[in-house]
């Protein structure tokens, strides 16, 4: 068990390395659209849909890696005063309330969407650029599998640590 949830850790570092980089992206296209359109006065077509596709990925694909770190927000008014325990409880239970039951509708949605955009050639028509639809369907798809897997593990570690009130790693 322990070999698995090393493995679905180096994933999600591995793709919040990868991904991070994606935020140089999206820098360059906004300073580039930027400039195009208020210097030299010619807007370019697929500089926002680029931009809104780029952020987007940095989004879903670093779900994984700030789940991982337990860096998310959470209403922590009550939460910073439990015990570790009571932490580990609440994390349980929230986790099987509402982070597996979203994951799951998340997933299966995103899911029928990517195949139907690869099915029926869909471009996206935010901009007069019209983009293939189905590779950011699929990064969409990918990264939330990525966060339901860290997810997963970080739900063993929960359960393990409130079974024998230790850490698992």
């Amino acid at each position: 068990m322990r070999a698995t949830l090393h493995v679905i850790d180096v994933i999600s570092e591995w793709t919040a390395k990868i991904i991070c980089w994606f935020s140089v992206a999206l820098v360059l296209v906004l300073v580039y659209d930027v400039l195009m359109r208020y210097v030299f006065g010619s807007a370019t077509v697929w500089a926002y849909e680029t931009a809104v596709m780029l952020g987007a990925t940095l989004y879903v694909m670093g779900w994984c890696f700030v789940h991982r770190l337990r860096e998310h927000i959470r209403v922590d008014v009550f939460y910073v005063h439990l015990s570790p325990r009571g932490r580990t409880i609440i994390d349980i239970i929230g986790t099987l309330l509402f982070l597996f039951p979203l994951l799951y509708v998340l997933i299966d949605t995103s899911v029928f969407y990517m195949l139907r955009a690869w099915r029926i050639h869909e471009k996206l028509a935010e901009t007069f650029w019209y983009p293939p639809a189905g590779p950011f369907r699929t990064i969409v798809m990918v990264g939330l599998i990525l966060f339901a897997l860290e997810a997963v593990a970080q739900f063993i570690r929960d359960v393990y640590f409130l079974v024998r009130n230790k850490a698992y790693d």
